[in-house]
């Protein structure tokens, strides 16, 4: 699914990732972890590319996207799914518009809108919230709509950049769970993460970052920093 091959990122003088290396197969639950500045989020935007590596491959599903074209990229992003820290949610649109709006913009046809969105609230738990606008929403809530509108495409592949950092530690663990029932369905998850007692309560993989290099690939591991 995922094969990261030597690569590093360079801003000037500073080096953000130095040859890194690491492969993630299909269906796992990879959680990506270290201190502010070791390389996590850089990494993520190789994968999502917000960023291109200054040298090395990253193939996904055996395809180097390194080597797309910057008219490639809005086609690419829609076969992953990314969720972030802070939501990003539309404010003027209630919950069933934020979704709808993703999948118009990913040329969906109104009658597809239509029979997935149900299925989809159903799936993260917000039926009955299909029509409350964000202000109106819990942070759980927030962060449940953002995850929605991230499996539109139904994604292989589902990429979680601090989706608790902004929550108190009963959404935090709801949104966990929520990424649990997504891999068991079959979507491989990268989980960026700086919350301590969610990685060790995963019992999952766990990748270390340090200095913008992997340190630490555990196969069912604890944060070790």
């Amino acid at each position: 699914m995922i094969e990261i091959s030597g690569v590093s990122k360079f801003y000037g003088n500073i080096k953000a990732l130095q040859d890194v290396s690491l492969s993630v197969k299909q269906g796992e639950f990879v959680s990506l972890v270290g201190a502010s500045g070791a390389g996590k989020s850089t990494l993520v935007k190789m994968l999502t590319l917000e960023e291109r590596p200054t040298s090395g491959k990253i193939l996904i599903s055996n395809y180097d996207i390194t080597k797309l074209k910057p008219s490639q990229i809005p086609y690419y992003r829609r076969k992953i799914g990314v969720v972030y820290q802070d939501f990003k949610l539309l404010q003027r649109r209630n919950v069933w518009e934020n979704i709808a709006f993703a999948m118009e913009v990913s040329d969906k046809k109104s009658a597809d809108i239509k029979r997935l969105i149900p299925q989809i609230l159903d799936l993260v738990g917000l039926r009955e919230r299909a029509g409350a606008f964000p202000k109106e929403l819990s942070g759980g809530e927030k962060q449940r709509v953002a995850i929605a509108r991230a499996l539109i495409n139904s994604p292989k592949l589902l990429i979680a950049d601090e989706p608790t950092g902004n929550l108190d530690p009963l959404n935090s663990w709801e949104i966990i769970q929520l990424l649990l029932k997504i891999n068991q369905n079959g979507a491989t998850v990268l989980l960026a993460t700086h919350n301590r007692d969610i990685v060790d309560a995963l019992k999952k993989r766990v990748v270390t970052m340090e200095e913008g290099k992997i340190i630490y690939d555990q196969k069912v591991g604890k944060y070790m920093l």
